[in-house]
């Protein structure tokens, strides 16, 4: 079936062409611009010598430009790979290579790195304005002029809807990063029932300050607002007073995010502003302690929607649906198309409730083609059908899911199986508590022992034994930190998530 992604930003142009898709703080575009634009970028990349096919990195923030070379990539029948801008040179290096990119699009702040490890490739230059493309790059307006502007049917490439549109690269947790295949199909299909679930509207703003590199940003936050109609807030980083000033500016009405972006939301404090336009909020990335939930639906006055999803899925698996049916703390409930199952170690199924905690394990639309160039690791991830997740969680009586942790940071104390997610969300209910990661380290005699990584409230003061008596009181004794360290903020990655990796 003959298929490309990018007919969602030409429907769109199409019916609403003078429309805004895109607010920037240097300025706003049309959805007829954005068509255009990306349009001659596609047209440029043919006359640079690129076949369809080929994979094209971009190494962008959120800026114009990167929705611009996405949608220009995918009409020229080409694979898009988002890469971090924070990236140094040997990762870089690492990602053009394992992936067989034909060029790099990047952007001049970060050139540094990324000039150190094209090599031989073509390197395309996002400037600064007034300030020329260095030597050896191609400035990224040369890839736009002199083409053909007026778009038509026949600008977009006919691919095939199980072609590879967008290589994911996940975290590398465990080895090597690794490239998730994602198709036109499962990205369309992902974007379109993600709007469905909470009744995405052509009138809605919605906030891009989540990174368009990641999947949550690129699937649920750019497919999904292009795919509707609907306008673009956007900034190049998280911040939370930009953050709190484009949303009563911009009138935003749906704000996507990961938990530390609303915690930080809520500090920064909401006196005096009109953010009357809010009317939801979608959070996924990571577990949402429940007392952080409530505080900021209180303040907020909004409620907030908890899903699911990885980069080998397209972004989404699991959503609550609305506030009547959601469940509080449950990640919700398979999306149309998606089946899950909870299993033990040898993949057998386990009944509902909390006490049958096991991996949970997805099949779909959603699901990736396959990690690219490695058979064997595709094969284990996707074995027997089902994939992997590396996830633990329990499903209850009424088919919605829950997230105790990932098998990886699963503490063994003793014997017994502590999950970390359990004492965090109960750090978190101490009034002087921020941010807090739990995590094992080694001991000789239990195997593992139970730290907590705290960051206070700003002016707040607790001591590491205040903190383990509040812990001791309420979990079993196996459970609570006997360690207690203190940091002046939590190492995070570029969507927000603490890295529990840097802190072992």
């Amino acid at each position: 079936m003959s298929f490309n992604l990018a007919t969602i930003l030409r429907e769109s142009a199409q019916s609403t062409p003078d429309k805004e898709v895109l607010r920037t703080p240097g300025g706003s575009m049309s959805f007829a611009e954005l068509d255009e634009q990306s349009t001659r970028l596609a047209a440029g990349l043919h006359a640079a010598g690129l076949k369809r096919g080929d994979v094209v990195a971009v190494q962008l923030p959120n800026i114009a430009e990167f929705p611009i070379a996405y949608f220009g990539i995918l009409k020229a029948g080409m694979t898009m790979m988002p890469l971090n801008p924070l990236l140094k040179a040997p990762e870089i290096a690492y990602h053009l290579a394992d992936s067989g990119s034909r060029m790099l699009i990047s952007f001049a702040l970060v050139l540094e790195e990324a000039g150190k490890a094209v090599g031989d490739l073509p390197l395309v230059v996002v400037s600064l304005p007034g300030a020329p493309a260095p030597e050896d790059s191609t400035p990224f307006t040369e890839l736009l002029a002199d083409r053909p502007a007026d778009p038509v049917a026949s600008d977009i490439a006919a691919t095939q809807a199980e072609d590879t549109a967008v290589l994911i690269y996940t975290s590398g947790t465990t080895g090597k990063p690794k490239g998730a295949e994602l198709t036109h199909f499962q990205m369309y299909v992902g974007c379109t029932v993600a709007g469905e679930v909470f009744g995405m509207r052509r009138d809605d703003v919605v906030l891009a300050a989540l990174p368009f590199f990641h999947v949550f940003g690129l699937s649920a936050i750019l497919n999904l607002t292009v795919r509707y109609g609907a306008s673009l807030s956007v900034l190049p980083r998280f911040e939370a007073k930009p953050v709190l000033d484009a949303l009563e500016n911009d009138g935003v009405s749906v704000l996507p995010g990961v938990p530390t972006m609303l915690q930080a939301l809520m500090a920064e404090g909401t006196a005096g502003r009109d953010l009357s336009a809010l009317r939801v909020a979608v959070v996924g990335g990571a577990s949402m302690p429940g007392d952080v939930m409530k505080a900021f639906e209180e303040q907020f006055g909004i409620t907030v929607l908890e899903g699911y999803g990885l980069s080998e899925t397209a972004s989404i698996c699991t959503f609550n649906r609305s506030a009547e049916q959601r469940k509080f703390l449950s990640i919700g409930l398979p999306q149309w198309g998606v089946e899950m199952r909870i299993v033990d170690e040898q993949d057998r199924s386990l009944p509902p409730g909390p006490d049958h905690i096991g991996e949970i394990v997805v099949r779909g639309h959603n699901v990736m083609k396959g990690y690219f160039g490695r058979p064997e690791e595709t094969a284990e991830a996707l074995r027997n059908g089902w994939l992997h997740t590396g996830d633990l969680g329990y499903v209850d009586e009424d088919g919605y899911y829950f997230v105790v942790d990932r098998i990886k940071d699963l503490v063994i104390r003793g014997g017994f199986n502590v999950y970390p997610r359990e004492i965090e969300e109960v750090l978190y209910g101490h009034d002087a508590v921020a941010e807090v990661a739990v995590i094992g380290k080694p001991d000789e005699r239990l195997g593992e022992e139970v730290v907590a990584v705290v960051a206070l409230k700003p002016g707040a003061t607790a001591a590491a034994e205040e903190l383990v008596a509040f812990s001791k009181e309420r979990l079993a004794n196996y459970k609570y930190p006997r360690e207690v360290r203190f940091l002046e903020s939590l190492p995070k990655g570029a969507t927000g998530k603490i890295l529990k990796g840097e802190l072992r």
